[in-house]
């Protein structure tokens, strides 16, 4: 039995979106060196089942947050597959630079829209969705992975990207809060993970896609040294 208190890695079976590189490999290792079981979800299938035989990740599912449609197809399998399943790590995003003066303002907007798609509109939906599965559980989890730039966004060529992650710092608190006050807070806990600068391929579509790699930017913590902390 758990004692009443309990710590943030009391779940049994975690799913991460965007697990197949990045922050979401590097908590899936991590996870799985404390004998977790771990479910990976994202976009390239090629990628996940490379990374989920690589590191012994429990399944694999291709799936694009930012298509929130899918989601609730998405939820029934997952659920059904892995009735254990305990905990949601909200990992996966996309971050853009756009410009607003300078870009056309339909390219803008669709590359815009698509970002809030991915980093807001999925977690929230992907959350939502599980929220019945975990109410069933004795305890349950959801991690958030916001960024600094949630809270000072100093990254002024990001401005959506910036302002998504805002959304998903007060979406944490509020949704614990909330939690809490339906009796909910001491089984269904919410963790919120704020990384600083990663080396991780998160700037794949900028003009010079390693300016956050540890030789180009000192401050970036490798994902070792992040997951680590």
């Amino acid at each position: 039995m758990h004692s009443h208190h309990h710590d943030n890695l009391s779940f049994t079976c975690a799913l991460i979106t965007g697990g197949g590189g990045g922050i979401g490999k590097a908590l899936a290792e991590y996870l799985i060196s404390q004998n977790k079981k771990v479910l990976l979800a994202g976009r390239t299938e090629s990628k996940l089942a490379s990374t989920a035989q690589e590191i012994g990740a429990a399944g694999y599912y291709v799936l694009d947050t930012g298509k929130t449609d899918s989601i609730p197809d998405f939820i029934r399998k997952v659920t059904s597959d892995h009735p254990e399943l305990d905990c949601l790590v909200n990992n996966a995003g996309v971050q853009r630079s756009l410009k607003i003066v300078e870009m056309e303002p339909s390219d803008f907007l669709s590359k815009a829209d698509q970002e809030i798609d991915i980093n807001i509109r999925g977690p929230m939906h992907l959350t939502l969705g599980l929220l019945p599965h975990f109410k069933t559980k004795e305890f349950a989890t959801i991690i958030n992975i916001s960024s600094v730039l949630g809270y000072i966004p100093f990254s002024v060529i990001n401005p959506v990207y910036n302002g998504t992650k805002a959304w998903l710092h007060f979406w944490s608190m509020n949704l614990r809060t909330q939690l809490a006050q339906a009796g909910l807070g001491e089984r269904i806990r919410v963790v919120e993970i704020a990384p600083p600068t990663v080396a991780t391929d998160l700037h794949r579509e900028r003009e010079d896609p390693d300016d956050n790699k540890k030789e180009r930017n000192p401050d970036a913590l490798s994902v070792e040294e992040f997951v680590e902390e």
